[in-house]
């Protein structure tokens, strides 16, 4: 099943898809389109999330390998997706039903808000472990959305987190089983919306203006 998007109410539900959901270039372009379909319907929140063991395990590695004279536009167009994300011009939270690694992590940490399935799936930065460093602007997306305890483990340390160590460190609000866990995020989330897109898109610009700078680099 590829990505899509569905509707409740004014809240706009974004599957990622229901497989590992890597960065390919073709899950980037329908991604960018939803999100351009999200903000056309001037839908009042975001919810992202998936289908299956994956929220998204991040970046295609294999397509890097092959394609090493496209890496580093392959990595600014992932990372303009996780400034859209972070400065999105409404609230937004990732229900994160499995694993979340590496890009799929910081693509989760971008949202203003996660909740994660409490009995499956790992949310971990496993850079380290695969010998892919971070840039200036992962960094920063991770750094400003942890404690600087939680950044030293995570990013030094590939540590995976499952939901209940993920929400005791900070990197996830709630946490809740798979049943429950969209309707978990839409309950948190729906008393947030209605807020005017200009002045919250702005007011997450200035907040996090050092990040997207760097994210942009």
């Amino acid at each position: 099943m590829p990505a899509s998007v569905n509707y409740q109410d004014k809240l706009a539900v974004l599957n990622l898809g229901d497989g590992e959901n890597r960065f390919s270039q073709a899950w980037l372009d329908t991604v960018e389109e939803l999100l351009d379909d999200v903000e056309r319907t001037r839908a009042q929140a975001l919810v992202t999330t998936a289908t299956g063991k994956f929220y998204s395990y991040g970046l295609d590695l294999d397509w890097m390998t092959g394609n090493a004279d496209q890496v580093e536009g392959y990595f600014k167009r992932a990372q303009e997706l996780f400034s859209r994300i972070l400065t999105f011009p409404m609230p937004t939270i990732a229900a994160i039903n499995g694993h979340a690694f590496g890009a799929g992590a910081m693509l989760a940490i971008a949202h203003d808000y996660r909740v994660m399935r409490a009995d499956r799936g790992y949310f971990c930065f496993p850079e380290v472990d695969v010998h892919v460093p971070f840039t200036p602007g992962m960094a920063a997306l991770i750094q400003a959305k942890s404690t600087p305890a939680a950044a030293i483990t995570a990013m030094t340390t590939g540590h995976r987190y499952g939901g209940a160590e993920a929400h005791t460190v900070g990197y996830v609000y709630d946490t809740a089983d798979e049943e429950h866990l969209v309707e978990t995020a839409i309950d948190l989330v729906r008393p947030l919306s209605g807020k005017d897109p200009g002045t919250l898109g702005a007011i997450k610009s200035t907040m996090f203006a050092s990040v997207v700078a760097a994210l942009h680099q």
